[in-house]
Parts: structure tokens; C-alpha cells; sequence
């Protein structure tokens, strides 16, 4: 199973510049893998981080602000190539704000392609809960210019046995696999409760929290995650900005995060007048002291 951690394929809010590519953020959740929100020039950052388009589990997209989606087309068309080539099938769940449904089928029929991406798309809405295999998906409207879903990510339980208790008890083998899978075990002498075999462990949380004022629902989405990725596009300088265009400063990412007891924050989507990604950084960490500001192909554990 691969580490749970974050690969930024891209950093730059709504220009990109000479050192920054669009957004684009994959997300490795409990052994299984997310893309959010390809901007432009997906395809090239995920082969640049070692990442192939087959490998994904999922795809969520926020909005439809083209620095957010106009990467799909290349994703979409290169699953399609994958499949061919590999001889498989496999759906590719896509999660949208359901009011932005038609730009989603003019990214995905954008070109001349041969559809055998087998896509199985998720129009959804503010406050719905799905699963994407074993992952739990929540999204929440967000306070931006058009129809924007933050999300947060919920892997499973998982239950960690005491060795020393089992081996203490004598259970040994395929009795553990039975203790774990029916909650109990029973033999000619004796009952075992799983509970009393070790302890359970809460799955993992991630917020992705792209394009938005500050609001209630942000923090909602944050709540004690392990890592929130946020949009921080302005420096508290350009506060006047940031209202006027709906965005975050690095300290209104840093104060969500802070008010959520979040565990790592990591910054992203910045205006082209900052060519210093630590300044915004900075001004973060006097809210909120774990704080990253992510360049592109930066990689995260949490």
C-alpha cells in the first residue's frame, strides 16, 4: 500500500507563470488515489511526478473556473489510450458541482477521441455523502464566484491487534483473520471478544478547500482533517482583493485551519505577483504554525 500523502502538480491561481503550472493535486488516501481539480498542462505534471493517469481512483473537480478543469480533456483521452492499451475496463468516478453538468460534457467531448475512458460521472450537490470504493466523500458549497464544492475525504477504521494479547490467548493463524472479520471468536474452551484484542484506529481525513471567501462551511470541511489543501491566493496586503474576487488570504487559510484543529496545512493557488511562495508561508504561520506553502511537484505525508 502506498504512503498517504499529497503530490501538488501545479500551484498557480488564475495565470500561470514561468515556474508555476495550473492546479492539480493527487491525493494518496489509504491506498487508493485521487486528482483534484487538472488545470492546464495536467498530463505533463503527473508524468513529471511519476504518476500515471491509470492509476487513479478518482477524480474530483471543484468549479469550473478553467485554471480548476481545463486539463480534464488530456486526462479524460489519456485513461482512454490506458484502457486500450492495457486491455481494461475500470470505471473512473468524476465528482462536479451538478450546476456546472454542462460544462462537464463539453470538457469530456472537447475533441476527436475514441471514448473508452469509461467514466462514470457524479454530478452532486451541496451537502451529499458518497463512497468511491472505501472512501468516504462529503462536499460542501463554497462562498466563490460560480457554482464550488469543497470536499473532505474520510478513509475507514481500521483495527490494529495487540500481538502480545493474541499470542497470550494462544490465537494464532487463521483464527485471527476470523476474530478480526466476525468481531468474535469461538473455540472448544473459550469466547474472544475483537475488542479486547487491540484498538481501533480512525481513518484519515482530507480537505480540499479551492476558491472561497471565508466561510462556516470551510471549517466544516476541515474539521481535526489531517491535512487541509487551501487556496491562499493573496497576501494580507491584498486583503481588499481577496473580497473582491472571493478568495483567501494565507492568514484567512491559516485562521480556517486553526479554528478546525486541523493537523497539516498546505497552501496553494497563488496570484502571479508573488514570486515567493514563503512570504504567503509566513504570513500563515503566525495563524497556524504546521503550514506548507506547496511549490510544483512538491510531495506531502500526513
Amino acid at each position: 500500500m502506498s504512503a498517504d500523502k499529497l503530490t501538488v502538480l501545479g500551484t498557480a491561481s488564475h495565470l500561470p507563470t514561468t515556474k508555476r503550472a495550473h492546479n492539480g493535486y493527487v491525493v494518496d488516501l489509504a491506498g487508493y488515489r485521487f486528482l483534484f481539480d487538472p488545470g492546464e498542462g495536467t498530463q505533463r505534471q503527473l508524468t513529471k511526478a511519476g504518476t500515471s493517469v491509470a492509476s487513479l481512483n478518482g477524480l474530483l473537480i471543484s468549479h469550473f473556473h478553467g485554471d480548476h478543469c481545463l486539463g480534464l480533456p488530456g486526462v479524460i483521452q489519456r485513461r482512454s489510450v490506458d484502457n486500450q492499451q492495457n486491455g481494461v475496463n475500470v470505471q473512473l468516478p468524476i465528482v462536479f458541482p451538478a450546476e456546472g453538468t454542462e460544462f462537464f460534457e463539453k470538457l469530456r467531448f472537447a475533441t476527436i477521441y475514441k471514448d473508452a475512458a469509461n467514466l462514470e460521472p457524479k454530478p452532486t450537490n451541496d451537502g451529499d455523502s458518497l463512497n468511491i470504493s472505501e472512501i468516504k466523500v462529503e462536499a460542501l458549497r463554497l462562498n466563490h464566484r460560480c457554482p464550488t464544492l469543497g470536499y473532505r475525504l474520510t478513509a475507514p477504521d481500521t483495527f490494529n491487534f495487540d500481538v502480545n494479547k493474541l499470542d497470550a490467548a494462544g490465537i494464532t493463524g487463521q483464527d485471527r483473520g476470523r476474530l478480526k472479520a466476525d468481531g468474535k471468536l469461538v473455540t472448544e474452551t473459550a469466547e474472544f471478544d475483537l475488542q479486547d484484542f487491540g484498538s481501533v484506529r480512525s481513518g484519515k481525513v482530507v480537505a480540499f478547500i479551492m476558491d472561497t471567501a471565508p466561510c462556516d462551511n470551510a471549517i466544516k470541511l476541515a474539521e481535526r482533517a489531517d491535512l487541509v489543501i487551501c487556496e491562499s491566493t493573496y497576501a494580507e496586503s491584498e486583503i481588499a482583493l481577496a473580497e473582491q474576487y472571493l478568495h483567501l488570504t494565507a492568514k484567512q487559510a491559516a485562521s480556517i485551519a486553526k479554528q478546525a484543529k486541523a493537523g497539516k496545512l498546505v497552501l496553494s493557488h497563488y496570484s502571479a505577483r508573488y514570486e515567493d511562495e514563503q512570504l504567503l508561508a509566513e504570513e500563515a504561520k503566525e495563524v497556524f504554525d504546521n503550514t506548507s506553502a506547496a511549490k510544483d511537484l512538491d510531495t506531502f505525508e500526513y
